[in-house]
């Protein structure tokens, strides 16, 4: 038989799921080291304060001479702190996606003149083996703040950076409503429910959409047949505020197990309705009266009463009608059987 040889030192392998997750992209060998490395040194403190730990050299838990029943654990020197953000923080973007946490460190101590402990953290979000194109740089002082964004638009692996408060969100685009994200027609008091099941019922609607708001009626489609519903409904509740906290409430959003698509409905009740005048207006010419005698000779220009009257053309009677109307309204011979009126000639 031949032994098996254990190694201690050893590091753990990596599970399955961490390999899966390195592989996707969603984190590296480095975060998950580090995160390990956390565990251990919580284990480490735990251990300190239930019992004093033995420390033993490798050279004597190697001898041949030691007991099997002696039990020895070993504590590491150091323990790992990661480092905590501060107040005074800044953002950098447009970064090269081939930047290292080194060279962003480098470039802020070469450019304020300051030493690396001068900063406090340095965040650099990665993908895989890059970078997302920013990064967080943390310090001490709101003087390094104010330089450090004062080296906005500066190269760095030759493309500008853009540096900017970290906690100043100037310049953002405003979040829409929810109420905006979840329909795309103007608010009313209508509220439209599609998707629905076609074994929901009035009763069931009201106890879903109750605790939005007070509802006058429910309008459900339904079939003629069964009298099941047809999909979709129109909720008319008493005021805007009904169909907005229903559109907000999460809750609303499921029924009978079926996710609901809810907008707001047009309200008929506040259409402009423009009535039609039935008299039509005529308008008066009405031109100002001109001396002839004061006026001197112009060329093309008549008085009314010398100008030439218009030809009345009279109104056509002779419409050509369409083929359709035309064929409609054609004669039609008659289908009744025909009296013969010839004469019977026989041949000898």
């Amino acid at each position: 038989m031949s032994d098996i040889e254990i190694s201690l030192d050893a590091e753990a392998p990596l599970s399955k799921k961490e390999l899966r997750r390195i592989k996707k992209g969603k984190t590296t060998l480095e975060e998950i080291q580090k995160k390990k490395a956390k565990k251990l040194a919580k284990a480490a403190q735990s251990g300190d304060n239930k019992s004093q730990p033995v420390s033993v050299d490798k050279s004597e838990s190697t001898d041949s001479t030691a007991t099997p029943n002696t039990t020895t654990t070993t504590t590491t020197s150091t323990t790992f702190q990661p480092a905590k953000r501060s107040n005074f923080g800044v953002w950098i973007g447009n970064l090269s996606f081939e930047t290292t946490r080194d060279e962003l460190t480098n470039f802020f101590i070469s450019k304020m003149s300051i030493e690396k402990s001068d900063i406090a953290r340095v965040n650099l979000p990665t993908r895989g083996s890059k970078n997302r194109g920013f990064a967080y740089v943390d310090f001490f002082t709101e003087d390094h703040l104010n330089s450090a964004i004062g080296l906005s638009e500066s190269e760095l692996n030759t493309r500008k950076v853009l540096i900017k408060n970290a906690n100043s969100y100037e310049g953002r685009p405003e979040k829409a409503s929810a109420t905006a994200n979840a329909s795309k027609n103007p608010p009313s008091r209508i509220l439209f429910v599609g998707n629905l099941s076609f074994d929901t019922t009035e009763t069931m609607l009201r106890d879903h959409f109750n605790h939005c708001g007070e509802i006058v009626k429910i309008r459900m489609a339904t079939f003629e047949d069964s009298g099941k519903c047809k999909g979709f409904a129109f909720i008319d509740f008493k005021d805007i505020e009904g169909p907005t906290a229903a559109l907000k409430d999460r809750n609303c959003k499921k029924l009978i197990g079926r996710p609901l698509r809810m907008e707001f409905g047009e309200d008929r009740s506040q259409r402009k309705v423009v009535p039609k005048d039935s008299t039509t207006k005529h308008e008066i010419d009405t031109e100002p009266t001109i001396d002839s005698s004061n006026v001197g000779p112009s060329r093309g220009f008549q008085a009314k009463n010398d100008r030439p009257a218009k030809r009345h053309q009279p109104q056509r009677n002779d419409v050509r009608l369409t083929s359709s109307v035309a064929l409609a309204n054609a004669p039609r011979q008659s289908a009744a059987i025909v009296k013969s009126t010839g004469k019977k000639i026989s041949f000898d």
